[in-house]
C-alpha cells in the first residue's frame, strides 16, 4: 500500500504476480479510502485478510498527513497478523512502474511536495536510484536533468522545468508489490516501515507560543 503521493492505492501480490488492485487519486481522503481499499482488493482475490503474509508500505518521500495514514495501517496490519512489514521508497516504485511501461535509463522520477517543490531522484535504470531522495524547486534541479524523462506528477506540474515529463504520474501499489517481490527473492533487504519527510510538517507550533497554566 502507498499513501505518499495524492493516490491511495493497495494491491495484493502472490510472490509471482499482482492478483488484485485498486487506486484512486484524493489528496485529501487518504484515512477513509484506504481500509474500504484493502476490503475491495481482498475480495476482488477472494481471500481473508489472515491470508497476508507480509505487507509492503511505501514510505515516501510525501507530505506529513497522508504518508503516515498508509505507514500506520502497515504497522497496524503487521502487528495484527503477526507478519512483517517492509518499507520501500515510493520514488522507487515509481520509478519501477516507468520501466515495465518500456521506458529506459537513465531518467529521473518527481512528485508533488507542494510549496512548489517537488521531491525528486535520479535513476540509472528502473531498478536502480543513483543517489538520495531530495526535495527542492523545479527550477533549481531543470539543468541538472537537462535532457532526462522524468516520470511523475511533479513533471506534469513544472512542465517549464521538465520538458520531457512521462507517465505514470502516480506511484501504484502493483508496481511497489512486484519491485519488493524481486528484491526480497534475491535476498536483499527492504527498508524499514519509517517515513521519509525530508522536511518539517507544514502545521508547526506558531512562534512566541505563550503557554497559559491555570491557577
Amino acid at each position: 500500500m502507498d499513501t505518499a503521493t495524492p493516490a491511495v492505492t493497495v494491491a495484493l501480490h502472490d510472490g509471482a504476480s499482482v492478483i488484485a488492485s485498486s487506486g484512486q487519486v484524493d489528496a485529501r481522503r487518504h484515512g477513509e479510502l484506504l481500509l474500504p481499499a484493502v476490503d475491495r482488493v481482498l475480495a476482488e482475490a477472494g481471500v481473508k485478510l489472515d491470508a497476508v503474509t507480509g505487507v509492503v508500505v511505501g514510505v515516501g518521500p510525501g507530505p506529513y498527513t497522508g504518508l503516515r495514514v498508509g505507514l500506520v495501517t502497515a504497522a497496524t496490519f503487521g502487528s495484527a497478523l503477526s507478519v512483517p512489514v517492509h518499507g520501500l521508497c515510493t520514488l522507487d516504485g515509481l520509478a519501477y512502474a516507468a520501466g515495465q511501461g518500456g521506458l529506459e535509463g537513465p531518467f529521473a522520477v518527481a512528485t508533488d511536495a507542494r510549496r512548489k517543490e517537488v521531491y525528486w531522484a535520479r535513476y540509472e535504470d528502473a531498478r536502480t536510484r543513483t543517489g538520495d531522495p531530495a526535495v527542492d524547486r523545479p527550477a533549481d534541479i531543470a539543468a541538472e536533468l537537462a535532457g532526462l524523462p522524468v516520470v511523475g506528477a511533479g513533471a506534469v506540474l513544472y512542465p517549464e522545468a521538465f520538458p520531457d515529463a512521462r507517465g505514470p504520474e502516480h506511484v501504484a501499489a502493483g508496481a511497489l508489490a512486484a519491485l519488493a517481490a524481486e528484491r526480497l527473492a534475491a535476498g536483499q533487504e527492504l527498508l524499514e516501515p519509517q517515513p521519509l519527510y525530508l522536511r518539517r510538517p507544514d502545521a508547526q507550533v506558531p512562534k512566541n507560543y505563550k503557554v497559559v497554566t491555570p491557577k
